[in-house]
């Protein structure tokens, strides 16, 4: 009777065991195992698009015939398509031609000067963002005006300037140094 009551004891331990260990290990894949998801989940970049004078030149060749003490003023748009709010900097490039280290430009925003100094001083490399930003769908007017200077002299025959005018924007969102 010893046998079988030791018998019946060793296995009900092993049962035991065997019963623990399957818990423990329905316990451990429990906290191992989590699974959680939200569905549709959404992320966008913001678009910056701009349109700068409908692509039109600012001033077209042969328009003006530049004498010293001149004075040329044109005005140009700078529409912000975006869905956001854009910083924005304008500036020239492609510039070429014995008028660019002689003309003077200022670019005005309304009555606020934005830029002003010679044509080859106002580079992207060289120019800042504006101070205010554009609102998304706004379209701001601005102005360029054009000097040459008396004491630059009569130019000799053939001497222009040619450039390229652009605009370039950046989000104001998460952007508070208007880096570009």
């Amino acid at each position: 009777m010893k046998n079988k009551n030791a018998a019946k004891k060793v296995t009900s331990g092993i049962i035991a065991i065997f019963v623990l260990a399957i818990c423990l290990f329905a316990t451990t894949i429990a906290l191992v195992w989590e699974a959680v998801s939200v569905k549709d989940n959404l992320f966008i970049t913001g678009r910056v698009k701009l349109n700068l004078n409908d692509g039109k030149p600012v001033i077209q060749e042969n328009e003006y015939l530049f004498e010293p003490g001149m004075r040329v003023a044109k005005d140009f748009f700078l529409e912000n398509l975006s869905g956001c709010p854009v910083y924005y900097r304008l500036y020239f490039s492609d510039i070429g031609g014995g008028l660019a280290d002689e003309l003077e430009i200022t670019v005005l925003n309304g009555d606020t000067v934005l830029y002003s100094g010679k044509i080859t001083e106002l580079t992207k490399d060289k120019v800042a963002a504006a101070d205010d930003a554009i609102e998304a769908g706004e379209r701001r007017e601005f102005s360029i005006l054009f000097h040459y200077p008396k004491e630059s002299g009569n130019p000799p025959a053939e001497k222009h300037v040619t450039f390229t005018l652009c605009a370039e924007g950046v989000q104001t969102i998460n952007n508070p140094d208007k880096l570009f």
